[in-house]
């Protein structure tokens, strides 16, 4: 049996839309690195572009958590001596919400050839409107967000995790298992 190997031909490219309202940067920038390269396909490649289009909206409601905002730095060199120039992200984040995701995502994407075409497939929006409405993006759930940011009741009594979260979402107790708690 010979390994599968994909044709350029065969890469179908979806399109997906991520809202990064009150989502942390690293949660959101790994989900987004996964849609791009292509790693939620069964026909991944690692030296192939099998990835999607990623379109994060709302870049400037992402949050990061104990206060790495403040102590987290961004440098830029201008090429010329003495042309370092830095920029606390907190900073960044009320000028330039946008910048910081796409170089969180750039950090986690292949460096090279690869990586940057893989790059040019994000877009990024600071606030809740993009103009690819055209190409019928698809919402993205993110699979490790906080329930805060999903909406989600977390740590309640009637919370997914508890038998009462079952009951109360309508799921019926199994024979043996009573169907209001413990």
């Amino acid at each position: 049996m010979k390994t599968y190997m994909p044709r350029p031909q065969d890469v179908e490219r979806g399109w997906y839309v991520i809202d990064a309202a009150g989502v942390a940067l690293g949660r959101l920038a790994t989900e987004a690195a996964v849609l791009l390269r292509g790693k939620h396909k069964p026909m991944f490649a690692p030296h192939m572009d099998t990835g999607d289009h990623v379109v994060v909206v709302n870049a400037s409601g992402v949050v990061m958590t104990a206060g790495k905002a403040a102590k987290a730095v961004h440098y830029s060199h201008s090429g010329y001596p003495g042309g370092l120039k830095s920029r606390s992200v907190e900073r960044m984040l009320a000028d330039e919400p946008e910048k910081v995701v796409w170089n969180a995502v750039r950090g986690m994407l292949p460096k090279g050839t690869l990586g940057r075409r893989q790059l040019l497939k994000l877009h990024v929006y600071a606030g809740p409107e993009h103009p690819h409405s055209a190409q019928q993006p698809q919402p993205y759930g993110l699979r490790y967000a906080s329930p805060a940011s999903r909406g989600e009741n977390a740590g309640t009594a009637g919370g997914a995790g508890t038998a009462g979260g079952k009951a109360a979402a309508g799921v019926a107790a199994g024979p043996g298992q009573e169907s209001g708690g413990q």
